[in-house]
């Protein structure tokens, strides 16, 4: 089930622009990071071989 997510209140970017964003700042310099999407809690772990997990 797919809710609709308003993002009128964001300035508009070029369609050809994609977000980046780093994941050791995501993570505050450490290693996990929870990420809230449509009411549910994601965390974000980093590796100690530097690869990126993201789980429910």
């Amino acid at each position: 089930m797919n809710a609709h997510v308003d993002f009128s209140h964001l300035p508009p970017r070029p369609s050809n622009q994609v977000p980046r964003h780093d994941a050791t700042r995501l993570t505050d310099g450490g290693a996990l990071a929870h990420i809230d999407h449509n009411g549910q809690t994601y965390s974000l772990r980093i590796t100690r071989s530097g690869k990126l997990i993201l789980t429910k």
